[in-house]
């Protein structure tokens, strides 16, 4: 077996190939957690027809652009700021905010932690515990709020757990925030693909509170993530003043809008985006419920985690078994609270899920 000298991203293709000798173009990316349906049929023919969007300037404003993002989401145009993906946004907003000391749930994406520190700040993580499967107990995690915190990040759904917090427990929290004057920051990336959906989202709630930002994009459940389009929602208008003051003019180009505008009014797309990964999270999690050597946790992303059970395995062996076939997983052993037991993959097509499967069940 290759041992790779380090782990992963979905998006490390070209290490894989260097490491394993196997094209690129050859890998099914079972770790990038992108839409397998890929680009919509109409955001391709129609960016095809306006290549001479690019002659000229966007609209400073992006106002079109919030306005199908607002009708999208349900909320409205001044409380939406659009950015170069969210990762952008998210940079910007820990610079406005400064976060001396900030709280996030592990396991989870690392670029939150990674953006607070190039700010100056500390990060403490509350864990999220596998002996509640990975959901959080919003009870006890209340109960380690207090005034040295100013930030709170949750990714809802949470990557790589993929366990949700909904909008009930959410306001718990962002109560308990307000007393303690913390702000929260919630990544929705994977909300779009949930099938309860209306009870996960916090938007509805940016109407209430003035201490909460949303963050999506359209990288994962639009299969856009060379695009860099993200958008952030926010009921604090002084928030969105400063993010917008500080951040560079015409950041999103002039094709991008355009895909932008079309993607949010894509309801065919969106639909069998939907019915897909419904469809095939919920077949694939009762094949690892009922077998011996795996424990999953209940998805409500359109990517599952899984426990290995038997002791001879690690995560290692599994990544090594599934790329030598082409199918590329993601070794969680990186992860804060995580180790070699956990692998995560998400959902494709039906025909390539079922090779993944035979490949992991497999002796």
């Amino acid at each position: 077996m290759i041992t790779p000298k380090e782990h992963f991203h979905g998006s490390d293709l070209e290490k894989i190939e260097a490491v394993y000798g196997i094209k690129k173009e050859d890998i099914t990316s079972f770790s990038a957690n992108v839409n397998p349906l890929g680009v919509s049929p109409l955001l391709r023919s129609t960016l095809a027809s306006h290549i001479d969007a690019i002659t000229s300037y966007p609209d400073r404003e992006y106002t079109s652009l919030r306005e199908c993002i607002a009708a999208y989401t349900g909320t409205d145009a001044s409380q939406v700021i659009v950015g170069n993906g969210s990762t952008e946004l998210i940079s910007l907003f820990i610079q406005i905010e400064h976060p001396k000391k900030a709280m996030i749930l592990g396991p989870t994406y690392s670029e939150y932690e990674r953006e607070i520190s190039l700010g100056g700040g500390t990060t403490l993580y509350y864990p999220l515990r596998e002996k509640d499967d990975f959901v959080l107990d919003v009870d006890d995690f209340t109960a380690h709020l207090n005034e040295s915190i100013d930030l709170l990040v949750l990714c809802n759904p949470n990557n790589p757990t993929s366990s949700c917090i909904n909008r009930t427990d959410m306001r718990r929290i962002l109560d308990i925030c307000k007393q303690y004057d913390i702000f929260v920051m919630v990544d929705e990336t994977y909300v779009e693909f949930a099938d309860n959906m209306d009870e996960i989202t916090a938007v509805p709630l940016t109407h209430y509170y003035n201490n909460i930002i949303i963050l999506r994009g359209t990288s994962k459940f639009f299969a856009a993530p060379g695009l860099r389009l993200g958008y952030a929602i926010s009921g604090n208008q002084d928030l969105i003043k400063s993010i917008n003051t500080r951040k560079n003019p015409w950041t999103i180009n002039s094709l991008a809008v355009i895909a932008g505008e079309l993607m949010f009014t894509d309801e065919e797309y969106i639909q069998q985006t939907k019915s897909l990964i419904s469809s095939e999270r919920a077949r694939i999690y009762e094949i690892f419920k009922n077998h011996p050597d795996f424990k999953p946790y209940k998805p409500s992303g359109n990517f599952m985690l899984l426990k290995i059970l038997r002791e001879d395995i690690t995560s290692a062996d599994l990544f090594d078994k599934a790329i030598r076939k082409n199918m590329m997983i993601r070794d969680c052993s990186t992860f804060p609270f995580l180790d070699n037991k956990y692998i995560r993959f998400c959902f494709m097509m039906p025909e390539m899920n079922d090779k993944l499967i035979d490949c992991l069940l497999s002796k």
